[in-house]
């Protein structure tokens, strides 16, 4: 079976891991330090706080941008838990916003539509979804216009870029996961981004127990640090982040030509000058033949999942706090239709082959 994702760890990342484990500094340390400064500086961002994983990076940026209960945060409904769950740490309120049905982001027309119509929105939470860079331009105007403040979700997208400028960098602050199927990882882990330097300093607090000096503690905080142990991995996998973006994109490019004639998929939409990094390749097929085209593939060694069959509103936890069906229709029926291939790195131009045929021989 070749499988949907498949972690990488090689030498470089073996070598850190022993000099962490020699150092007998195994928790937070200057690999930690040396990570935060590496991954800011690759995202063009100023300051970068280290957390235990991709969650804590999101509730940390909230906490930063002063969301508190009772806010109202706009963000998207398709997309993982985590996105909405870390707007009810803070005791806000998530609000959603449909999505473009061709990216499968936020929409900038239906953000208007609710900013219009909800006031005092404390925070916009976008995410570039499966790699794909949001409409920037569009949101960045938004965001001038109604004075929220913008996070960025990049859990799927490192090394992504709109118009030349990576993401991560565009809000008041961001957010990336290192869990153990994204496009680099450390295991666990994720950090949190600005270029604020009091943000950066109270979220520095937010991840350490609210600890200002050794004994003093001037905050609500929590822990939420990153080890050494970690921060090695996460070292050696952003030198090999470009090489390893590359080869997704080479791999997607072949798809994308060899599925772009077959009438029961839809391949993915890049629109012009935006760097798709492809954390996952997502084709769209009819809801009604989503099942067999899945099982087919699977019975012919092919891997596959749907990222996500649910949006956030309709599950069950968010049912009990009353969130109805029907809100985001565009964003109903992609979680119905969305099918995504293997596209990881490790895959082989063997293995690109084996998929791109037994896709193409499916209807036949």
């Amino acid at each position: 079976m070749i499988n949907v994702a498949s972690p990488i760890i090689g030498q470089e990342e073996r070598k850190l891991i022993n000099e962490v484990l020699d150092s007998k500094i195994l928790a937070s340390g200057k690999y930690v330090a040396e990570f935060e400064q590496s991954f800011a500086k690759y995202c063009g961002s100023k300051f970068g706080i280290a957390n235990a994983n991709g969650t804590t990076a999101l509730h940390t940026a909230l906490l930063m941008c002063g969301v508190k209960a009772g806010d109202k945060v706009v963000t998207t409904p398709f997309s993982f838990i985590a996105t909405s769950n870390s707007i009810l740490f803070c005791g806000a309120k998530p609000i959603f916003a449909d999505i473009d049905p061709e990216t499968y982001n936020i929409n900038p027309v239906e953000l208007e539509k609710i900013l219009k119509k909800e006031k005092n929105v404390k925070v916009v939470l976008i995410v570039h979804l499966y790699g794909l860079p949001c409409d920037m331009e569009a949101i960045l105007k938004l965001k001038k216009k109604y004075k929220f403040k913008l996070i960025e979700d990049c859990a799927q997208a490192h090394g992504a870029e709109y118009k030349g400028k990576k993401i991560g960098s565009f809000g008041d602050a961001s957010a990336f996961s290192f869990y153990a199927t994204k496009n680099m990882m450390t295991g666990e882990g994720g950090i949190t981004l600005t270029n604020d330097a009091k943000s950066d300093k109270y979220g520095r607090q937010v991840i350490n127990h609210g600890r200002d000096g050794h004994s003093t503690f001037t905050v609500l905080g929590y822990n939420y640090r990153l080890t050494n142990l970690a921060a090695a991995i996460g070292i050696a996998q952003l030198r090999q982040l470009d090489g390893w973006t590359a080869k997704r994109i080479a791999n997607a490019d072949k798809y994308n030509e060899a599925f772009k004639s077959l009438d029961f998929v839809k391949t993915p939409v890049i629109p012009l000058k935006y760097k798709h990094v492809f954390h996952q390749y997502t084709l769209r097929v009819k809801a009604s033949e989503r099942a067999k085209f899945m099982q087919y593939l699977k019975d012919n060694g092919v891997g596959c999942g749907i990222y996500y069959d649910t949006v956030l509103y309709k599950q069950p936890y968010y049912k009990k706090l009353g969130y109805k069906s029907g809100l985001c229709p565009n964003a109903e029926q992609a979680a119905k239709e969305t099918v995504s291939l293997p596209v990881h790195p490790s895959i082989s131009q063997t293995d690109v082959e084996k998929i791109i045929k037994v896709v193409q021989s499916y209807k036949k």
